[in-house]
Order: C-alpha cells, then structure tokens, then sequence
C-alpha cells in the first residue's frame, strides 16, 4: 500500500439520504436550500400573476415514464457479459450485479497468485422469575406444576448435639448431594461449630462444617450455606479447595441414582424435591419458604431445565500453550486489530485455565481415547489411568498392550466426542493437507489475514494459535482483524421473536411487509412470538426493506466499521448507499458522452504538464485519495477509507470537475482543451472505479468495463487491474490552494444568489486587489459560471469603481470579494438595515482581535502561527466593514 496522508478526512456521517458530506459542502447545501424556497416563492408569484382571480390553475397531467422491462439475465453462467447494448435509463443493483461473479469465478480471478463444526447448537436461556411461579417441565404430566423462584430452609442436625444449623436453598432435592456446610471463617455465630460434623438426615453421611471466605457471604440469610460440589459450578469450586466428596445423585435421563438412598432412588428430579420437603417437614426439620427472584436456566431447543450433572471430561493444559502465544505475539509474529480485541487478548492468555475438550454429543469427532479392559480386572472407568489414547488404533493398541502386562483386553472408544473449538482449531492446517507436508502446506502455510468476529476471539482464534503453535511450530496466520458485531438499528441483539432480524439477500433484493410477515412462518415461533415479530417489523420496516444491492450493502458495512463492537445497522443508510451508488452510474453515463468515439486514452496516467487548473486540482484531489485510502486499508480502517473515496466521487468529481469540464468540452472549445480535459475525465473515472471496486464490486466492474482501455492494456476486469497508488507527479499544492480560492468564490456567489431570492440572470463581480488573483480569477470565469446555476455572467474587477452600482456582497480576504448585482429586485431599507446588523457584528469582533493584539508582551508570549491567523482574521473583518459601508452608501444613494 501507500504512505500516509497529513489529514485523514472526516469519516461519513449516518443522514438518511446516505452520508453527509464534508465540512466544505455544508455551504454548498445551504446555498441549495435557500435556490429551492426562492424558486416555490418565485413559481407562486407567477401563478398569482397569470391565473384570474377566482380561477383554479388547471393541473398538467404530466406523461408518465414508460416504465423499464423487468430484467433478464441472459448471460450463460461463466461469460462475460455483454455489454454492447446502451446504459440503462437508470440503476438497477440486480441487473448490475448479475453474471459478473461467475465470470470472476470462471476466469480463476480468485485463485491464489504465487508471490516471494456442524455440531447443531444448544444455547441456554436465562428464564427471569419474579418469586414463587409454578411451571410445566418436559417430560411430566402436563397437569403437573412445580414450584419454583422460592427458597426453602431447613436445618441440619449437629453430630453429637441437640444443636441444629439452618440453610436455605432453591434446590431442596440437592441436599442429597451435600457433602459440606460452609461457615465463614470470621461468624462469631458458628465458631464454636469450625471443624465439626452435621448428621444427614436421610442418609447415612456426616457432614464437615468447613470455613470458606469466598463462597460464604455472612450478611446473607442465615449465613451457612450447604455445599453440593457435583451439582452446582460454584460447589465444585469449594470442593476443590477443601478436597470434598463429589457424590453425583442423578442418572442421565433426569431420575436420582443409589446414591439419593432407598427412599428417592428413581424419582424423577422434581418430583424428588416435593418428596424431600414432604420428608423434611415429617422429620421436623423444614423451616419454612420464601419468595425468591431468581433466574433458571432453561435449554432453547427442549425447553427442559438445566441441570448441572458431574461428567467425567478429557482436559487439555493450555499453560504453557499460552505462553509461548503471549511470547511470539509480542515478538510480533501476531497483529491483533483493533487494539481493544488486543488488550483482551492478553487478559485471556494470562488467566486461562485447562481446557475441556469432550462433548456428550451425536455428531462430530470422536474422542481418540481408548479404555483398556482388562479381562478379570475390576477397573474404574473414571481413572484416566485405565486409558490410552492414540492417533490410530494401532497406536493405541500398542500403548493398551504395555498398560495390560501381558494380560487379555479390549479395546472399547470413548463415544464422546472433540469440542467443536478443538476440531475448528485444527482448521488452518488441516485444510491445507497437514500432517502429511504437501505443497499447499509448504507454499500457503501459516496464512495472512483471519477476519472474524470479536466475541470468539478466545473460542477460535486463540485454539487456532495454541494448537498451530504446538503442531506446525508456526502462527497459523499474521494478523487478526475482529469485526463488529451487527444489532439493529436500535442497538438490539437481532432475534426472530423480536422481527428484527435482517436477512442480507433481503436487504440486497428487496422485501415487502406482507413478506417479511411471510417469512416469521418459515421458523419455529408460536403465533404470539409471531404477533409480537410482526409489530417489530412493521415499526422498523412500515414499507418493508427496500432494494439496495450487495454493493450498497458491502459500502454501508465497510462504511460502519470503526473498530466498535457493535454495528447498529441501519436500512436507511444502506438506502442512501444505493443512490450513491445511482449517482456513480449516472455520472459516468453523462461523463462518457463527453468521451468520443475518436478519444483514446493516454499511455499512462501521468500529467503531460498542459493541464488548466481545474484539471490539476482534481489530479491532486485523486492523488490524495488514493494515498489516504491505501494508508486506511493498510491499517484496517474501512469506516474512514469508505470515507475518502465516498468524499471524493460526490464532492469532487461529480459536483465539481464533471460540471466545470462542460465548457471545456463543448464544440466552441479548443481542440488542445477539449482533449486535455478528456484525458484528466477518463484518468478519474480509471482510478476512481478502481479505488472503489475493493467496497463495491460489481457496479465498477459494470463501468470500468464499458471505458475504453489504454494502448498497450490487456487487463481483463477491474478486479485484477493494477490498486492506485500515490504518484508525487500528480501533486498540485498551489493548484489546489488557488482553485479552493476560486471554488470559495463561487460558493459566496451562490449563498449571496440565495439569500436575495435570485433564480435567473445572476450576474457576478469578483474584486481580487493583487495581479495573481486576478489572474486566476480571469482564467476561471468560466468555471464559475458553469458551478453557477441560472448564472449569465462572471467578471472580475480590480476597483471598486468598476462595480455596478446595487450589488450585494460578500469578503473573503482581505484582497478578495464577491458582488451580486440586486439592482430593482431588493427592498433597499431592509438592505441597509441588515449591512447594519452585519457592521455591528463585524465591528465587535473586530474589536476582540484588536484587544487580543494590543495585550503586552504580545509578540513575545502569542505563537507565531497564531499571531499570523489573527492578523489575517483581522485584515479580513477590516475589508469587509469596508465592503458593508460602501454596500449601505450604495443601497442609500438608490433610494
């Protein structure tokens, strides 16, 4: 890519029309704001003027368009299309965008160029319960309820004591899981109980009270809490730090096991928890319920309650896997973008823990681990010393012979199987033929650039490092770029139940409501998910999603894109993408009519110094572009890159240079002109489609196919032409200096046009008081007339006599102005009292710099830079209360 430029652009802004543009258009807006009320008023006044009184104006039926055929594609799949016929009437995204993929494909533009989990998803959702609510649960009769968002208490008896200690639990039927009660280490209230024993009211089992500072909040209920490492996350935390029983009461289909004891064994789990509160009211033990606001985990696909279960799992020590990813990515063998995803990075690597990689899953890779059964043995199928484990059956029988010493035993697989990360971390490589070294493996490993979402930073990418790193030795890739992560326009997580999820074919091809509505049918959603689906839909979307094509799509996403976490994606603004994309359509439709059919391109791009201004300055603006779109790229800065380009197509090439090369291309031009400013079109509308062709694909390849080629060029699409880059040939500073002067000339001329209700017979003066400025000015007239809507005639003026008298006026240096003559069609007393106003306004801030100048050591405390703005904020306000006097002697003396 490119070196950087001095200033980055602003990025575009979110207006429902599409982005907003720069700072230097603002006026420009303005100016067409005020054109289009003075005309509303001008066309009033006119029909007041030619309609009799108490007589209707008779409406014109306007003659309605002929509308276009719908489009057909006729390209066969793999050609290229043709493009003989004329441009369409207008955009259309889906006859744009058709046919060039295949031909792309067929052509082998996306090969390399050589140079030095399906597992089905369970998500568990947290179901909120305001207290004590009753619920169905899978699984049971559907006229059972069971109770839940309520806390049971009930005590334990101490060992060798009438004393009794009260817990509370939402789990009641867990207790028969306990293997502890912990206390906290600093409850005066339990001290006397540190290291003692509680007796298990239905089982034959003493309870430790242990002391945990951690689990045991005092100030909570009754500040002892009862203990179930095997069913219960943070239990299990607890039971490896003080080295408890794990006893597991539950079998897989959800019924207590022998260790729940004779009394329960078989019960299905809820039915268990109303046997044991039943049991602990008999034994006298039950201390009541209270309501209790809880969250139960609740599985999206059965709707079954989540239960924590002990399973015995294959882990993996990912400690020094980590460190050596935390030692070669700061050695810089891995850029992590943006810097957030970075710092998180770290914060993962240096507090992970082991990695449990078996699933209790149908599909997916099976575990490579193999339990030796030892004929007339008794083995344990939960000590990993009874397994092997082997890349093939070979190799695991030969580790399971030295295990067995000469004994006879079998093999049997576990049929758990790999983590979904653990296979996808395997990813890079695999596909790349490993572990056998092919020459894809050899020529395309490690790869570049992994592009991925943020939130699974740690569940892929960095399996991917770790095991890369442990198997090929190599960083699977260079760089991670993290995209964000797409919610609606409102910020929310899309949904089905919510309507507000956004297909992008949908927002590509277009969709009506009734087919959006249509379409919540195609899930699983019950009718009042759909009903409340619907009003989300039709309150984002009242006139459905509108066509906007994959390259508007692709821009407004790219556009997006500024290193955040989240996209909050909205339709509008992918809208105003697609009229952007119109407006590149139909400039370059109007642009190639000025291209004759005698015109051929130059060898090169290169300026052949003939050049007028107008033309330099806008080879100067394509030349930053690119310089600041290839630095942009190169530091994965989409939002801003879309920014420049964006920037450079509306607000420079098509609203300036396209309609001030009218003049020099019309007949009465000269031929040297004529072809120069062909030549610079042509170099514009070549680089200006490349620039663009990385965010929108198919609409430059659609244009760039249908310009001429330069001699010498055989280059196929624009999809493997050469990227622009800066070129130090194309950079005009005073160029660009002197046409901003020239185009802040004209943009006075429209605002003052603007703000006099002028629509017709604009006539411009500008004064300029030094011979170069007058000399751009005379060269650029016609520029400023062709910029200038309705206007007959610009000249420029050196003195002040030279003006017409009644014109209106505008400073923009201290040696430029700009002069509209308002003669006959302005109201003089309104006139002098608004260059009063404006001299009142100009003599105070006048007056501010003045007082900024006159402070002591002035010259020695203030920068020169700064003192150097204020001298010329100065001479400017002194010029135009120069300029505001003479406009009110003026106005006066016409009076």
């Amino acid at each position: 890519m490119s070196e950087a430029a001095s200033t980055p652009p602003a990025a575009p802004a979110d207006p429902k029309d599409g982005p907003a543009p720069s700072a230097k258009s603002a006026a420009k807006k303005e100016a067409k704001r005020l054109e289009k009320e003075a005309k509303l008023a001008a066309k009033a006044i006119k029909v007041a003027a030619t309609t009799p009184a108490g007589e209707k104006k008779v409406k014109v039926q306007k003659e309605k368009k002929e509308e276009e055929a719908p489009f057909v594609n006729n390209t066969p799949k793999g050609e290229k299309k043709d493009l003989n016929e004329p441009m369409a009437a207008g955009y259309n995204p889906i006859a744009v965008e058709s046919a060039w993929y295949d031909w792309w494909e067929a052509q082998g533009f996306f090969a390399p160029q050589m140079g030095p989990d399906g597992n089905p998803s369970r998500r568990v959702d947290q179901k909120q319960l305001p207290g004590r609510t009753l619920l169905n649960v899978p699984g049971y009769d559907l006229k059972e309820k069971f109770e839940f968002g309520v806390i049971t208490s009930f005590a334990y008896p101490i060992d060798g004591s009438d004393e009794k200690i009260i817990i509370a639990t939402t789990r009641p039927e867990t207790m028969l899981g306990d293997t502890a009660i912990a206390v906290h280490p600093d409850d005066a209230r339990y001290k006397h109980l540190h290291g003692k024993f509680a007796k298990h009211p239905f089982l034959n089992r003493r309870i430790p009270i242990i002391t945990d500072d951690i689990i045991v909040d005092m100030e909570f209920g009754t500040g002892a809490v009862k203990i179930t490492p095997a069913h219960d996350p943070n239990d299990y935390e607890v039971g490896m730090r003080h080295k408890l029983e794990f006893i597991n009461i539950l079998n897989d289909d959800g019924t207590l096991n022998d260790n729940a004891g004779e009394t329960f064994k078989g019960m299905k789990r809820f039915h268990a928890r109303v046997a044991v509160i039943k049991a602990l009211q008999d034994a006298g033990l039950y201390e009541g319920s209270a309501d209790n606001p809880m969250q139960i985990p609740i599985c999206n696909k059965s709707g079954d309650i989540i239960e924590s279960l002990l399973k015995p799992q294959w882990w993996v020590n990912c400690k020094p896997l980590a460190d050596e990813a935390i030692k070669r990515t700061r050695a810089g063998e891995l850029n992590i973008q943006p810097k957030t995803s970075e710092n998180e990075w770290y914060r993962w690597l240096d507090g992970i823990q082991d990695w449990c990689i078996s699933r209790q899953l149908w599909w997916g890779h099976r575990c490579p681990a193999y339990f030796v059964s030892i004929e007339g043995l008794a083995q344990d199928r939960d000590d990993g010393k009874n397994w092997v484990v082997g890349r093939t059956l070979d190799e695991a029988t030969e580790r399971a012979t030295k295990l067995a010493g000469g004994a006879k035993f079998t093999l049997e697989q576990d049929e758990d199987v790999l983590d979904t990360w653990f296979s996808s971390g395997l990813w890079p490589f695999s596909v790349m033929g490993w572990p056998e070294k092919t020459a894809d493996f050899e020529n395309f490993y490690p790869t570049s650039v992994l592009e991925t979402g943020w939130d699974i930073l740690f569940f892929w990418v960095a399996r991917m490092v770790l095991l890369g790193i442990r198997l090929t030795d190599k960083m699977p890739f260079s760089e991670v770029y993290c995209h964000a992560m797409i919610r609606d326009a409102h910020g929310r997580k899309m949904s089905k139940s919510l309507g507000n999820v956004v297909d992008p074919i949908d927002v590509i091809q277009g969709l009506s409501l009734e087919d959006l509505h249509e379409k919540l049918r195609e899930g699983n959603l019950d009718e009042k998910e759909i009903t409340k689906a619907k009003a989300g839909q039709k309150k984002d979307f009242p006139k459905g999603i509108p066509q906007c094509g994959t390259d508007a799509l692709r821009f407004a996403l790219c556009a997006y894109s500024g290193g955040g976490r989240d996209i909050n994606l909205e339709i509008l603004r992918v809208e105003g993408y697609r009229k952007f994309c119109n407006k590149i359509f139909n400039a370059t439709k109007f642009a190639m009519l000025k291209l004759d059919e005698q015109f051929v391109p130059e060898p090169t791009a290169k300026p052949t110094g003939k050049e007028s201004l107008v033309e330099r300055w806008i080879l100067h603006k394509l030349n930053i572009a690119s310089k600041e779109i290839n630095q942009q790229l190169e530091e994965r800065n989409f939002m801003v890159a879309t920014g420049v380009a964006h920037n450079f197509w509306l607000y420079e090439l098509c609203d300036v240079y396209i309609e001030a090369m009218k003049p020099m291309t019309d007949e009465s031009a000269a031929e040297a002109t004529r072809k120069s400013a062909q030549q610079t079109l042509y170099t514009c509308l070549d680089h200006g489609l490349r620039l663009l062709h990385p965010f929108m694909p198919f609409v430059t390849e659609e244009l760039w196919q249908r310009l001429p080629r330069r001699p010498n060029d055989a280059t196929p699409s624009i999809m493997v032409s050469a990227y622009p880059r800066y070129d130090e040939a194309s950079m005009f500073p005073d160029a660009e200096k002197d046409f901003d002067l020239v185009f802040s000339a004209l943009k006075a001329g429209r605002s003052l046009a603007a703000s006099y209700n002028l629509q017709t017979d604009i006539q411009l003066w500008i004064r300029a008081q030094t011979d170069a400025e007058a000399q751009i000015f005379e060269s650029q007239t016609a520029t400023i007339v062709a910029l200038t809507k309705n206007c007959k005639s610009a000249k420029v003026v050196r003195e002040l006599s030279e003006l017409p008298e009644g014109c209106g006026s505008a400073v923009l240096t201290p040696t430029v102005a700009v002069y509209l003559l308002v003669r006959g069609l302005v109201d003089l007393d309104m006139e002098i009292a608004k260059c009063d106003k404006k001299l009142d306004l100009a003599n105070m801030s006048l007056d501010k710099v003045l007082k900024l100048e006159a402070q002591p050591d002035y010259e020695t405390t203030i920068p020169a830079n700064v003192r150097l703005a204020n001298e010329e904020k100065r001479k400017t306000l002194e010029a135009d209360i120069a300029n505001l006097v003479l406009s009110k002697e003026m106005f006066a003396k016409l009076k």
